[in-house]
């Protein structure tokens, strides 16, 4: 099946007291469909699933598919560094009706080659709906190298490798490519890779869905970007991507612990950015 090329990472909103914002969350799902996006990824790291619950995150996955319009993708984000508690919730996420689920390298334990292929070897057993790899060494201090990927491409239901690595961006036998990043967008649409797990789509979806359809203006779009995806890294994701907005307008609410909202001298990196491609006024 077809995920889709423009696949947003959706924050998670939260009210005043930290809650999760339910209305928000559906209100942006639902304005990120209208401007690019072909689909979203639920509580991934965008969507700060290491702090929310098990019922949160459940909760969220079960109104994401209920919310869903036709033709749209909801994307399950449901790794962990505990294979039993991965499998779960690849299991909950499949029976709530995600159409895809997305699976982080286990982090901290990082096991060797032959724990990572049975961890995942599990997971995918546990459900029979695709699964995304999700190779992100910059955060997980593990690598999933080509070779690896190539062997884990022969397991049934590993279709798809979000590859966060811009350096390591290639194509895989048996693995549809997605870019982890932003400024890999473009580099893995030149591959021929299936499009991008991204976030800066939540700001300039339509501009990102030009890249897909407009390939001659490909690169020219891409350049006008970066200075949003720098200003997207000023620091930790999703700090500046939930900074940015709340200045356009959609109340996201702040982050909780361990996170803090950006500082002052961070957002004025990102409303600079904001100006600069169109989003704000001077």
């Amino acid at each position: 099946m077809s995920l889709g090329a423009v696949i947003t990472a959706i924050v998670t909103p939260f009210d005043e007291q930290l809650r999760v914002d339910e209305s928000t969350f559906v209100s942006l799902f639902h304005h990120l469909l209208d401007h690019g996006s072909d689909g979203i990824v639920v509580c991934g790291t965008t969507g700060e699933a290491p702090t929310l619950t098990d019922e949160e995150h459940l909760r969220l996955i079960e109104l994401a598919c209920a919310e869903r319009p036709a033709g749209a993708t909801v994307i399950a984000s449901t790794g962990s560094n505990d294979t039993a508690h991965a499998c779960e919730m690849t299991e909950r996420a499949t029976e709530l009706g995600a159409d895809a689920v997305l699976s982080v390298t286990p982090y901290y334990n990082r096991p060797n080659r032959t724990g990572l292929v049975r961890h995942f070897t599990e997971i995918a057993r546990a459900t029979d709906k695709p699964v995304i790899l999700y190779n992100v060494p910059s955060r997980i201090g593990l690598d999933l190298p080509h070779d690896l990927l190539a062997e884990l491409a022969q397991v049934e239901h590993i279709d798809y490798v979000k590859q966060a690595d811009n350096a390591a961006l290639a194509r895989i036998d048996g693995l549809g490519l997605y870019a982890g990043n932003d400024d890999g967008f473009a580099q893995a649409l030149d591959l021929g890779g299936c499009g991008g797990i991204l976030v800066a789509s939540h700001l300039v979806g339509p501009q990102m869905r030009r890249m897909v359809e407009e390939p001659e203006h490909r690169a020219e779009i891409d350049a006008s970007l970066k200075p949003l995806y720098a200003a997207l890294s000023v620091t930790t994701n999703p700090i500046p991507v939930k900074a940015a907005l709340n200045l356009v307008g959609h109340r996201v609410g702040g982050v909780r612990l361990p996170l803090v909202e950006a500082d002052e001298a961070e957002q004025d990196v990102i409303r600079n950015a904001l100006r600069e491609v169109g989003l704000l006024d001077g």
